[in-house]
This record gives structure tokens, sequence and C-alpha cells, in this order.
């Protein structure tokens, strides 16, 4: 019985490596695709956190001076791998509703995007100006 184990052993010796070589692709393709995955949420994340904190800004400026304050805000908080293709903006009187749009990149932040754009959208009531 342990000859026939030893002999078996023997045949299989080195299986387990070339399993392995094999499945490495795969392996290294299906975690590329959570990276992925992850970028885009997270740039889901920062679209929102921009629309927000543009409309909570937009709110407190004057009409006329809120385009650029709205903007402002939303960019501040980016990174500069998400700022160089954001686009902020605001409208509204009364009601005002901020819209954040940024691209996804692709793979790493900063270096490529693939088209891919996410959608910001935040809204709230203007504040009242003290008399």
């Amino acid at each position: 019985m342990r000859v026939l184990l030893r002999k078996r052993w023997e045949r299989d010796k080195g299986q387990v490596t070339i399993e392995f070589l094999g499945m490495t692709p795969t392996i290294i393709v299906t975690l590329i695709a959570l990276w992925q995955v992850v970028l885009i949420g997270y740039t889901y994340i920062l679209a929102g956190n921009a629309a927000d904190e543009a409309v909570r800004q937009a709110t407190a400026a004057e009409p006329g001076a809120r385009q650029g304050v709205c903007e402002a805000a939303g960019l501040k908080h980016l990174s500069d791998a998400w700022r160089s293709g954001a686009e902020v903006t605001c409208q509204g009187s009364g009601y005002v509703t901020a819209d954040a749009r940024l691209q996804v990149p692709v793979l790493f932040p900063g270096a490529l995007t693939f088209g891919f754009t996410v959608h910001g959208h935040a809204g709230a009531v203007e504040e009242a100006k003290p008399r």
C-alpha cells in the first residue's frame, strides 16, 4: 500500500505549481476588475460629496456669485486626479440644486479615463438673508 501511495505522490509532484500558474491570469484579471469597481464606487461617493458641498455653499451665496461659489466649493475637496475632468454646476432660486460630473479613472487615479461619467446631484432650500 505504501509503495502505491509513494508512486502516486511522485507522479503528482509539481501538479499544484502547474495549476497555480494556470490560475494566475484569472486571479490577476479578477483583482483588476474588483479594483476598477472600487474606483467606480469611490467616484460616486466623491460626486455626491462634491454636489453636497456645492449646494451648501451656493444656498448662502448671493445669486450673482452663486455659480462661482458653487464650483469652487464642489471642487475644493477633490484631488487632482478627479478634479481635472470634473464639472460642477448650480441653478435655481429658492430651491438650489447642484450637479457634479466626474470622470471615472482607469486603474490609477489621474492616469486615464474611459469616458464613463458619474453624476452627483444635491438640492437645498436657499437660506434667508438677514435684514
